[in-house]
C-alpha cells in the first residue's frame, strides 16, 4: 500500500513535476490514501488490456528518491493484466518514493535473475542515478537483452541502459536534461514520450507512466518483435 501526506496531493495530481532533476507485489507499506490513488492512477479511460496471466516483471528502484507514479502506474496496469510483479532494490528496507510513496522491496538486485522473468523494468526519479554505473544493474539489464526479454526504463533511468552498452544504434529516450547521455553512447535519442526499439522501451518521465506501462503490456503480450 502506498503512505503518502496529504500536502503531496496536489503534486501527484498536476504531475507536470521534474522527474530526475530539479510479493511479488512489492510491499507497500500503511494504507492506500488519495494521494497514493492519485500515484497509482485510475485509468478509467483505459483500453482493454492484453492478458498477462503467467508473466513475469522484475521492476528496479532506487532505495531513495525512486519517482512514484513511474513504479505504481504501470505496476498497477501490469498487475491488472494478470502479470507478477517483483519489486527490487539494492536494500530490502523500505524505499522512499520523491513524492512519499514507501516500497517495501521484495528482492535484492544482485539476486535478480533475468531468466526468471519477462520483463525487467528500471524505475526512474533522481535516486535512479545509483544505477547509472552500477555493474549488477549493467549485468542484469544485458542479461536481458541477452535472453529476449523486454527491458524497459523510464526518466532518466535510460542512462543505465545507455552506460551498459545496450542503445548503440537504438532509437531511446530520456528525461530531456540526460539527452546528451545517450547520445553518448550511441543511442539515436527521439525525444518522445514512448520510445520502442525491438525489446528494448524507454520513456521520459512521470507524465509517460501510464503509456510506458502500456508499452511493456503490449511488448509482453508478444505485440513487438526481438531486438
Amino acid at each position: 500500500m502506498t503512505v503518502m501526506r496529504a500536502w503531496v496531493v496536489p503534486m501527484l495530481l498536476g504531475v507536470a513535476l521534474a522527474c530526475g532533476c530539479a510479493g511479488q507485489t512489492g510491499g507497500l507499506t500503511g494504507a492506500v490514501d488519495a494521494a497514493g490513488a492519485a500515484a497509482a492512477g485510475t485509468q478509467s479511460d483505459t483500453p482493454e488490456l492484453p492478458n498477462l496471466e503467467g508473466k513475469r516483471v522484475a521492476m528496479v528502484i532506487a532505495h531513495r528518491d525512486f519517482r512514484d507514479e513511474e513504479l505504481l502506474k504501470p505496476k498497477t496496469l501490469l498487475e491488472k493484466a494478470g502479470a507478477r510483479v517483483t519489486v527490487a532494490s539494492s536494500s530490502l528496507e523500505p524505499a522512499t518514493g520523491v513524492l512519499g510513496a514507501k516500497v517495501t522491496p521484495d528482492v535484492l538486485l544482485k539476486d535478480v535473475d533475468a531468466g526468471d522473468y519477462e520483463a525487467v523494468v528500471f524505475i526512474g526519479g533522481p535516486g535512479a542515478k545509483e544505477y547509472w554505473d552500477d555493474r549488477t544493474a549493467h549485468a542484469l539489464a544485458r542479461a536481458g537483452v541477452e535472453q529476449g526479454k523486454v527491458v524497459a526504463a523510464i526518466c532518466i533511468a535510460p542512462v543505465t541502459l545507455a552506460n551498459a552498452g545496450l542503445l548503440d544504434g537504438k532509437k531511446a529516450t530520456v528525461w530531456r536534461t540526460e539527452a546528451g547521455r545517450l547520445r553518448a553512447q550511441g543511442a539515436q535519442y527521439t525525444g518522445t514520450d514512448v520510445e520502442v526499439d525491438g525489446r528494448l522501451i524507454t520513456a521520459n518521465g512521470p507524465e509517460a507512466a501510464e503509456d510506458f506501462g502500456k508499452a511493456i503490456a503490449e511488448a509482453l503480450a508478444g505485440e513487438e518483435g526481438p531486438a
